[in-house]
């Protein structure tokens, strides 16, 4: 049987006017229920970010306060650990050139770090080095702009190049910390007892890398100090302020020591364990015996006066002398041995296993 051709276009007409009425239904579904949605939540605005944890909670080590207070009773303030976001400062040394050879080098100075480099250093040195420079990162710029973080490690690698400094990354970012007079605060107040975030971690690392990888961050230049708005330190007004980045000021040193001559220690490797550095052993002090014989007095034994042995035990510990039934033989000298014994002949061998 042979369909029309005009009833095979209806059909096709229904069906097509069907799929269309489904796809105009699910679509009008799927509209009411994103309008649900936002109905649900207009009033809450922006969905609140997730909790802070780690460096960016801003919560204080609780042992930090009781650290901070021993440091400034016991020490002065040169060798205290210096505020948050703030660097220590050190003594420089002796001038190594001349006094024209130091004019000509500010005159002719470029300002501008060169590229650091750890590429012909072991890999062990290489491992530490980055993991040393991403703690400094992190701990001292990870509420930071990629900038920032930048800047700190910067002046991280700067201070590795200057004679005045220990010539690691390590050595430079827990240099002080055997003492608790630390360069960088986070190394001596507790900060690094906190779990740092996962995040925030990865991306210090990544500048950290960048760093040792050769990129110079230009704008600070040859700064060696920085300290945020908050605190104003003693070295403020003796260095030379370079740039203002986020929330940190950096500086560098005056005449020769702040030109990029000086800075030509080189670096070989030979990272510590990454860490706070192990305090040094004090050799205990030897006591004189007068001392001793005062803390600790030796007992002395009681002595007995002879008059006052009661006569029973006068003669107690020296030798008996045998009777005569067991006295030994003329010449032979006498013994201590138990008398012979009283058991028969015949009775000697009971007990015995008979074989």
């Amino acid at each position: 049987m042979r369909v029309p051709m005009r009833t095979i276009r209806t059909m096709t007409r229904v069906w097509a006017a069907l799929v269309t009425l489904g796809l105009a239904l699910a679509i009008a579904l799927a509209a009411q229920g994103a309008w649900r949605a936002i109905a649900a939540h207009r009033d809450d605005g922006i969905p609140p970010l997730p909790a802070p944890a780690g460096y960016e909670a801003e919560d204080h080590f609780p042992g930090a306060a009781l650290l901070y207070t021993a440091v400034a009773v016991g020490q002065s303030d040169a060798t205290a650990a210096p505020a948050q976001g703030v660097t220590g400062t050190i003594a420089l040394p002796a001038l190594p050139v001349s006094a024209a050879a130091a004019s000509a080098a500010m005159r002719a100075d470029a300002g501008v770090a060169a590229p650091f480099s750890i590429k012909a250093s072991a890999a062990v040195d290489r491992a530490r080095a980055l993991e040393c420079l991403t703690a400094a990162i992190y701990y001292e710029a990870a509420s930071e702009p990629d900038a920032g973080q930048s800047a700190v490690a910067q002046v991280i690698l700067n201070r590795v190049r200057h004679p005045a400094f220990p010539a690691t990354v390590c050595g430079v970012v827990y240099q002080g910390s055997e003492r608790a007079g630390c360069q960088f605060s986070f190394a001596c107040d507790g900060a690094m007892a906190r779990i740092p975030a996962r995040a925030g971690w990865a991306r210090a690392a990544r500048t950290a890398a960048m760093a040792l990888a050769g990129y110079v961050y230009a704008p600070v230049g040859l700064a060696t100090h920085y300290h945020t708005y908050a605190v104003t330190p003693a070295w403020n007004r003796g260095l030379v302020m370079t740039d203002v980045v986020g929330a940190h000021l950096f500086h560098r040193w005056k005449g020769y020591w702040g030109t990029r001559t000086a800075f030509r220690q080189p670096y070989r490797g030979g990272e510590p364990v990454p860490g706070p550095h192990t305090p040094p052993i004090v050799p205990p002090v030897a006591a004189s015996p007068t001392l001793i014989a005062t803390v600790a007095p030796l007992p002395v034994a009681p002595v007995t006066n002879a008059a006052q042995v009661r006569p029973a035990y006068a003669d107690s510990g020296s030798y008996v002398t045998p009777p005569a039934a067991t006295a030994p033989a003329p010449g032979r000298a006498p013994d201590s041995l138990p008398p012979a014994a009283q058991v028969l002949d015949k009775w000697k061998d009971s007990g015995k296993p008979l074989l």
